[in-house]
């Protein structure tokens, strides 16, 4: 008779990550991929494991106002191939963010971060991008540009959380 103690996929609680790529301290892409393919890994968490998928879910919006150093706009490419002789076709990052948006530049540059396993799809998965900051995971989200947000229950007032408080104390 076997039993699992500890590790199954029941214990892992996913939290919900906000990145607004508009901020004025938003890092360059590069680095920026590496802490969100943290992350979507799960190894900021005390239970990480290579082989389980444990990670959270990430929320990037404004990716219209991707940040890139350099001249890589211009000079980074991006292949495509069909398997058909002569249709390899190449994009740069200019043409990617026209044709497709920053979203998926920036979903090319986690991929690549994550490990290249079984698990790299669905943990990509968990990653949503937006061009704008509209989004609709408001509802979700528990920590935003790295800090926990504050949770309120909406059927509370103001001076009714002020009192909850006072009898607590």
């Amino acid at each position: 008779m076997s039993q699992t103690i500890g590790r199954t996929r029941l214990a892992y609680s996913r939290t919900w990550h906000h990145v607004s790529l508009s901020a004025a301290n938003t890092p360059p892409l590069g680095r920026l991929a590496s802490r969100i393919a943290i992350l979507l890994m799960g190894k900021h968490k005390p239970i990480w494991d290579p082989s389980t998928d444990c990670g959270d879910y990430v929320v990037a919006t404004s990716c219209t106002d991707l940040f890139v150093t350099g001249r890589k706009m211009q000079q980074k490419k991006y292949y495509t191939h069909t398997t058909r002789p002569g249709s390899l076709k190449e994009l740069n990052m200019e043409g990617m963010m026209r044709k497709w948006g920053g979203g998926e530049v920036l979903k090319k540059a986690v991929r690549g971060m994550l490990p290249k396993n079984r698990l790299r799809d669905k943990r990509l998965d968990r990653l949503k991008v937006f061009e704008g900051p509209a989004h609709p995971y408001k509802e979700n989200l528990l920590k935003v540009d790295g800090r926990t947000r504050g949770v309120v229950r909406p059927e509370l007032k103001i001076s009714e959380l002020e009192q909850e408080s006072e009898k607590s104390l």
